[in-house]
């Protein structure tokens, strides 16, 4: 196809007339490539779709499942991971509207234009054939005419020759001679007429075919270039559009990653640590050290005296392996205690943790309190309003709710008077054992100068006979719990099984060892049992073979 430039354009009807089959077949491919793009857009929408779609799974799957208020997360890094999961399920977000601004704006468009664009392009087309069957048409009235002429002008010089044959016969009559003139006549009319209808004939198809290639035909070929070049302006706008869609976004996307960057600097790991160490504080202080026992005194001072000493009378005192032991027993409460049912005092917790949770739980009810408070008042007002406009409501009908809302709140001033009963104990025995501690070392040190660690002796002569007991060492796990002699034993028990006692607070034993039992099972499926070393802990009690007896064997006593 060949076309002519002018002033800088290119005209389609300027090309051969012949080309219309070639023009048909661009066209053609210009819808394809049309649709061609049109099946882009739509699998890079689902691509889109799919992608958000993901993200929102991912995120779901991810974010916490917090059932109450206890499992909130309080780690810093915890809190900016959970951020960073909602800025990306604004992300998420960000992409949908991508893929709805892609499907709105280009694929429903391109759609929409290229069906219109398949019906105005079969209309040009159908011009340009019903052009073409005209022209065709009339040039085969031209060439019936032109046979015709043909045909008569042969039969007109048959017809003359006859004539001048006959004419020129001496032998042939008139009449012949008469007759081949008539038809010679005749013939040379019919050939006239003839001419005069192919002439027409012929006008007629060459103004038909001027009007074909310079007007029709050109026409056709224009309303294809508009066409096709309205197809290329609106492939142009599609492709802006597809890049506009995502640039809507930019600003947003760069929010979110702007909020997902400040998530990461939130994380701070000395609050996070402290967040540790409010947590597990447990309350309890460290024990003291252990008072130097010095058994040798009494054997050096009977040397010195040159005397056989008498025999002092019977002190009873602590097996410090017993103590030892009962110490051990108790590192749970540092440790993992095996899990048993929760009280509703928490006394199940050590101290801190149990003056935390009955303030929290102070603090909730008072805001229940509150709320119970606003609402008596606000049906005492609508109360007051409906006696004094009967039309507007029963005043009775709020009686009802009013009792209640009162027996909520007298059920809720209650438990806030029982707990903070709670939380005065807790308090109170924390600041009493803080008190004891301190009394326990500041007597320790008194008596380190005057008196032996069986207390039998003291260097004042007159209060030799005298029997002291040794005071119990003290510690914070005693402080909390047991502040009397160790427990007793109530019975025995023997290993059916090997148990390690990784945890804190449990206790090893091997399979056919036999312990004491101090402390039956609770109905949480452990028993408190101590070895002849004096040593305790918990132990299965599934582990175990218990026989309880009446006579105890758990405290000893030294002379």
């Amino acid at each position: 196809m060949c076309g002519i430039k002018r002033e800088g354009e290119w005209f389609w009807h300027q090309t051969r007339r012949d080309q219309f089959d070639n023009l048909e077949k661009h066209t053609q491919w210009g819808l394809d490539f049309l649709d061609k793009y049109a099946k882009f857009v739509k699998e890079r929408l689902e691509i889109e779709q799919n992608y958000a779609k993901q993200l929102r799974n991912l995120v779901k799957k991810f974010c916490p499942k917090r059932s109450s208020k206890e499992e909130e997360p309080r780690f810093t890094s915890c809190i900016a991971f959970y951020n960073i999961l909602n800025e990306l399920n604004d992300y998420a977000g960000q992409r949908e509207v991508v893929a709805e601004e892609i499907g709105h704006r280009v694929y429903a468009e391109i759609m929409k234009y290229s069906y219109e664009l398949k019906a105005e392009r079969k209309s040009h087309l159908q011009e340009g054939r019903r052009a073409q069957q005209y022209l065709e048409m009339c040039m085969k009235q031209m060439d019936s005419s032109k046979k015709k002429f043909e045909r008569e002008c042969r039969e007109a010089e048959k017809a003359q020759q006859t004539y001048e044959r006959l004419d020129n016969d001496a032998n042939a009559t008139k009449s012949d001679v008469e007759k081949a003139k008539q038809q010679l006549n005749l013939r040379t009319h019919m050939a006239d007429e003839s001419k005069n209808e192919y002439a027409a004939q012929l006008q007629n198809y060459n103004a038909e075919q001027h009007k074909h290639f310079y007007i029709v035909i050109p026409q056709v070929y224009k309303h294809l270039q508009e066409m096709d070049e309205r197809r290329t302006v609106k492939l142009s706008e599609c492709y802006k559009g597809f890049a506009d869609a995502e640039r809507k976004v930019i600003p947003i996307i760069s929010k979110c990653l702007e909020g997902m960057v400040q998530a990461a600097k939130s994380v701070d790991e000395r609050r996070d640590s402290q967040i540790v160490v409010d947590c597990f504080k447990s309350g309890f202080e460290p024990p003291g050290d252990y008072p130097f026992e010095d058994y040798s005194q009494h054997i050096y001072r009977t040397v010195s005296d040159g005397t056989i000493s008498t025999p002092k009378p019977e002190v009873t005192r602590i097996d410090p392996k017993i103590t030892m032991g009962k110490a051990k027993g108790k590192l749970w409460l540092f440790g993992k205690k095996p899990k048993g049912p929760a009280l509703e005092d928490f006394s199940h917790l050590p101290p801190e943790q149990r003056r935390k949770k009955l303030q929290q739980r102070i603090d909730e009810l008072n805001r229940e309190l509150q709320k119970e408070i606003d609402q008596k008042e606000a049906l005492n007002k609508m109360k007051d309003v409906y006696e004094k406009s009967p039309q507007m409501g029963d005043p009775s009908s709020l009686q009802p709710k009013i009792a209640e809302t009162m027996s909520n709140i007298e059920k809720l001033r209650t438990e806030i008077q029982k707990n903070e009963a709670w939380l005065s104990e807790v308090e109170g025995k924390v600041s009493q054992r803080s008190e004891r501690r301190h009394s326990a070392e500041a007597n320790h040190l008194v008596a380190q100068g005057r008196e032996s660690p069986e207390g039998s002796y003291t260097e004042d002569a007159n209060q030799e006979g005298r029997i002291q007991t040794q005071p119990p060492v003290h510690t914070e796990f005693d402080d909390e719990f047991d502040d009397d002699d160790p427990l007793p034993a109530i019975g025995h028990c023997k290993a059916i099984y090997p148990f390690d006692g990784n945890n804190e607070g449990t206790l090893a034993m091997k399979e056919g060892e036999v312990m004491y039992i101090i402390e039956e099972d609770k109905g949480d499926g452990w028993t408190r049992a101590r070895r002849q070393n004096g040593e305790e802990g918990y132990v299965p009690t599934s582990y175990i073979d218990v026989t309880l007896e009446k006579n105890s064997k758990g405290a000893v006593t030294y002379i």
